[in-house]
Formats: structure tokens, sequence, C-alpha cells
């Protein structure tokens, strides 16, 4: 079912159906079917474009002052912020651009807005290595937080095995602080007050940035693609949980 779940996305995604409809073209040598797959292509990856849906996977949720946070039972950090690089022996871990995620939880937890910091083992099938959390852990002790007040979750491949395992953790309801990236979190949300779980949104690793908007706004890039194609494939996941729940 994972692999499913990891596959789909790519199947639907702008490239493969940009492709697709390029092929088709060229097997039926219609000029007009292979001339509409580089109009997506185009329009795909205009940062104009690209912009205002970033935008739109964000709006429901801004930066939060951490003052006006409520103390919770526990602060929740979701995976989604550590690669793995092969080294001459063992496996380097490096953090990716969500690593605002980490830190927001540590710093929650400084601020005396939860006694637990909870971290979520995330490993899909064919990745390498330890598991996020574990790195994490280590990260967050070093950081300074006691290691009496990290938890660990078991191995988890998605957010709703995220969701299911804290829920695993406590006997009892609870309210917890959810820490993830803005684009993220409307799904997050979904899954976890599905699980029953309190949950109140603390996002970070906003991708809409403040900038002015210029000629370059309409000139393709690959960047502008790859915002777009993340628009595509965050949208399918929120259908996915909107069916599901």
């Amino acid at each position: 079912m994972i692999y499913l779940h990891k596959i789909l996305p790519l199947i639907l995604s702008p490239l493969f159906i940009i492709i697709l409809i390029i092929s088709f073209g060229i097997i039926f040598k219609s000029k007009k079917i292979s001339f509409l797959g580089i109009v997506i292509l185009i329009i795909c990856s205009l940062p104009i474009i690209s912009n205002y849906l970033t935008y739109l996977l964000e709006k429901d949720y801004r930066p939060t002052d951490i003052t006006s946070i409520a103390k919770a039972d526990a602060v929740v950090v979701l995976s989604g912020m550590v690669t793995k690089v092969k080294g001459d022996k063992e496996f380097k871990y490096e953090f990716t651009g969500s690593v605002d995620r980490i830190f927001a939880g540590i710093e929650l937890i400084k601020e005396n807005k939860a006694p637990y910091l909870i971290l979520t083992r995330g490993k899909v099938p064919w990745s390498q290595g330890k598991p996020e959390g574990e790195f994490l852990y280590d990260y967050a002790i070093k950081a300074g937080i006691d290691k009496q007040q990290i938890i660990l979750t078991d191995n988890v491949q998605n957010t709703d095995q995220e969701a299911k395992a804290i829920k695993k953790i406590f006997n009892e309801k609870i309210k917890i602080i959810l820490v993830t990236s803005a684009f993220h979190m409307p799904r997050a949300i979904k899954v976890f007050e599905a699980a029953g779980i309190d949950t109140v949104p603390f996002p970070v690793d906003f991708q809409d940035s403040s900038q002015k908007f210029t000629l370059i706004n309409f000139i393709p890039s690959a960047s502008a693609f790859s915002q777009t194609s993340h628009f595509v494939r965050e949208i399918q996941g929120r259908i996915y949980y909107e069916l599901k729940y």
C-alpha cells in the first residue's frame, strides 16, 4: 500500500502528464497534441504561476508568535527534514530546507510550552540508514533538551502512521503542539484530529516569501516547475485524506 501511496503521485505529476501528452503527439503525428504538452510545460514553469500556487498551499496558516501558544501535553515534530549521504564507512545525515521543524520544536520545549518532545521515526521501505527521528533525538540532546523529555515513536512511513503512532503512546486524550511545514499543515491537522488528538498548529518552513514583482516572474524556470509539481502532489495528498476521513 505504501508503494502505491508514493508511486501514484509520480504518475499523476505534471512531468509525467506532459511527457505522456507529447509522446501521444509524436506517436499519432499530431502537432496540436504535442504543442499542448509544450504549452502546459511552459505554464507550469512560470514563477508567477508557481508562486501563486505556493501561496494557496500556505494561505490558511501564517507565522505564529511562540508566546501566543498555550501549553500542551507534548510538542510533536513531524519527519521530513533530513537527507542521508553515503560516506566512506557510514551514512552522514544533513538537514534539508525543512530544518525549521526541529528548530521550532526545540524552542517550544525550551519555552516550557510542553513537557515532552515527540519525534517520529520516519523511514520508507527503500531508504537506508537509521530512521530520521533517531538522528533528531541526538541533535535535540546536543541542543540542550533533556533526553528524559524526548519520546520516539515506532517506525512510520507517512503522516497517517505518524498520527497513529503518537496516539498509541498515550492512553488518554492529549493536546499537542504540531510542528510541520506550513504547506503540509492542513492535511496534517486533518489526520491528527481524525486520530482523536487535540492539535494546536505551529507552522514553519514557509515557502511563500515576499518578493518584488519583476520580469523574472514571466521567465520559465526549473525551480518554478518544481514548485508547481510540489503543489500538485500536496493537493493530491489533501484529497486522499479528505476522502479517507
